[in-house]
């Protein structure tokens, strides 16, 4: 810290005494005091305002730069959630859909999708009402899966960079939730008509959390990685018919 110091003050003299050495050699050859007072004053009063306008464009620029650094760590987290919980849990979560048809034709992604088309598909999911059933599924399954992620999604919630993604930290609380729900029951064959129902509206809130991350997501491969974007639609977790191989 004091070496910096140090190295610093040092500086501002070298410059200083290069600025004197300058005022010297004009006044040398020029000898015109008045005209260098004129220039100095003139450059002095212009100072602040270059000082301001300099430090505003870099702060920016500094910013602007912090803010895509951590748009690319939220971009790494959520892609790895979405390779050890999110795609797993989108296709098993699946099997509780009604209507599972309309709604895997409507998030059918391909390749030749735009912006426009995943804008399309995230107003869909606001707008739309996906029926959600929980006696449709395995609910003894969902819960080991669940159960066996659970020491992986507390550490993405110890990320200090979830912090600024309202909605991704969202997803996570619903998940979370969900997994409590299914602990703490232990015979599903048993669980009367009114838990059954209350276990559906956890698992939409869940899965509906998930499909809207989901087309963020992939509407972000699209744009920065093209060849994870290639693999995530031949491995289209709502497409039954999606094969990883290339043909």
């Amino acid at each position: 810290m004091l070496g910096s110091l140090l190295k610093s003050e040092k500086i501002v003299v070298a410059m200083l005494v290069m600025s004197l050495v300058l005022y010297g050699i004009e006044y040398l050859l020029y000898g015109q005091a008045r005209e260098i007072g004129f220039g100095f004053l003139g450059n002095l009063a212009f100072l602040p305002i270059y000082v301001l306008f300099v430090t505003l464009m870099i702060e920016r620029v500094l910013k602007q730069r912090e803010r895509d650094a951590l748009r690319q760590k939220l971009n790494m987290v959520i892609g790895v959630f979405f390779s050890e919980v999110g795609t797993p849990l989108l296709r098993d979560g699946f099997g509780f859909v009604q209507d599972c048809g309309g709604l895997a034709e409507r998030l059918m992604v391909s390749g030749l999708w735009k912006d426009p088309d995943f804008t399309a598909a995230l107003d869909f999911l606001k707008g739309h009402e996906v029926s959600i059933n929980s006696r449709h599924g395995n609910l003894s399954a969902l819960r080991s899966f669940l159960v066996a992620r659970r020491q992986f999604m507390l550490g993405l919630l110890e990320n200090p960079n979830l912090l600024e993604h309202d909605d991704f930290t969202e997803l996570l609380w619903a998940v979370f939730h969900l997994l409590e729900e299914l602990e703490a029951r232990r015979d599903f064959s048993s669980l009367p008509e009114t838990d059954l129902d209350h276990l559906s509206g956890d698992i939409k809130r869940a899965y509906m959390h998930l499909l809207h991350q989901w087309v963020i997501y992939m509407r972000h491969l699209k744009n920065d990685y093209p060849y994870l974007f290639s693999l995530a639609v031949r491995t289209n977790p709502l497409n039954p018919s999606a094969r990883v191989e290339v043909g």
